[in-house]
């Protein structure tokens, strides 16, 4: 899988470019600030009609656009796919595949897999647990886009019935008598969305861990091993889980139950997939507060490496993407790194100097100079 041609109209600095690549590596060398980081940023979006930067869509229209279009040709086993994206902020995103009628942004989740790594996603190991559950949930599209629908339903009943607390406790509060009867409908719309998230997440990181554990061991000799454990707000802490469904259910209806009280006092759903945690572990101690630097960067880089060899392992390459990483990485870690991607169907780096990256990533160059894309 690569992808062969990006066109973008106003999207973040870019008026208009269109970008041919081929398979292997392409690197992308510029100034901070020049734009190299929005054409990867582009091609991730395509994938997960999501940015790796901002968390909405209003920053990717370039400034006094009314839209941008985001229009990328995928190549898998063989075949062209063409996805155009219209961003619209503030009014629905429209999708099309292969010129078609426009149909929703969700439809075009699993034409293109990336795996994405930049600076921003130190996160993953000193950030606090919602980073970790967006990695895990994220990657879960991936692999099935129906999961976005199952995403979508569980924060849409997680709104619903926080809404639903938080004026039970205000009711509460004035000394009245709230009507719980709507809440525990909720209740058992919770768990059984929620079970089903709980347990797509449990069955990922039980294949994670080992790869996660071999692709840190491979990029640093220090520190170690690294385990991630998956920590559920709904039983208590090391007692594991079963992956399945109609269990999950019950257990998570009974720690609501459970926690009736204190989600009363306080107005919020206590528990969930959105309370839980993936714990990571780095040898006798935990990563968060304990790692150094470089431990932490060679524990998310291990992260993203063992999504890209879940990916692989179903048929198909994602394209790997590195943004800006190669200049937080010592020569050691750089030289690993490479090693460990360079046989990628396709590998999409940018840096702002040309030298940061190893002799094995040796491939296509452009340079990204004040929104002008230019082969070296």
């Amino acid at each position: 899988m690569y992808v062969s041609h990006l066109q973008l109209a106003d999207f973040r600095s870019y008026e208009s470019a269109l970008l041919r690549l081929d398979p292997g590596v392409s690197v992308f060398v510029g100034s901070n600030g020049q734009g190299k980081t929005n054409l990867v940023e582009a091609i991730g979006y395509v994938a997960t009609l999501g940015s790796h930067r901002v968390s909405s869509d209003t920053p990717l229209v370039r400034q006094g656009a009314p839209r941008a279009i985001v229009s990328a040709k995928v190549v898998r086993d063989g075949r062209d796919m063409m996805v155009d994206l219209e961003i619209n902020p503030g009014r629905a995103n429209r999708a099309r595949v292969n010129r078609g009628a426009a149909g929703r942004p969700r439809d075009v989740l699993g034409i293109l897999r990336t795996v994405l790594f930049a600076p921003e996603d130190l996160a993953l190991v000193k950030g606090d647990p919602g980073e970790r559950r967006r990695f895990l949930d994220d990657l879960l599209v991936a692999r099935a886009p129906r999961m976005a629908g199952v995403r979508s339903d569980y924060e849409r009943v997680l709104k619903q019935r926080n809404a639903l607390l938080k004026s039970a406790s205000a009711r509460l509060r004035q000394r009245g008598t709230p009507d719980l009867s709507t809440l525990e409908v909720w209740d058992s719309h919770l768990a059984e969305t929620g079970a089903e998230l709980l347990a797509a997440r449990l069955g990922l990181v039980e294949e994670l861990r080992p790869l996660i554990a071999h692709s840190y061991a491979g990029l640093t000799d220090s520190g170690g091993p690294a385990v991630p454990t998956y920590r559920s707000s709904a039983v208590p802490e090391g007692r594991e889980l079963a992956h399945d469904r109609p269990q999950l259910v019950g257990i998570l209806r009974a720690a609501m139950a459970e926690a009736r009280d204190r989600e009363l006092q306080r107005g919020i759903s206590l528990v969930g997939p959105h309370r839980d945690e993936l714990h990571l572990q780095l040898g006798e101690l935990p990563a968060k507060g304990y790692a150094s630097q470089g431990e932490s960067w060679s524990y998310a880089l291990s992260f993203k490496l063992a999504a890209f060899e879940l990916l692989r392992a179903e048929g198909d390459d994602p394209v790997l993407i590195l943004d800006d990483v190669f200049a937080e990485l010592d020569a050691e870690r750089r030289r690993r790194l490479a090693e460990r991607v360079r046989d990628a169907e396709q590998v999409l780096v940018t840096a702002a100097v040309g030298e940061d990256i190893p002799k094995e990533l040796d491939g296509a160059r452009f340079g990204v100079r004040r929104g002008v894309v230019e082969s070296e």
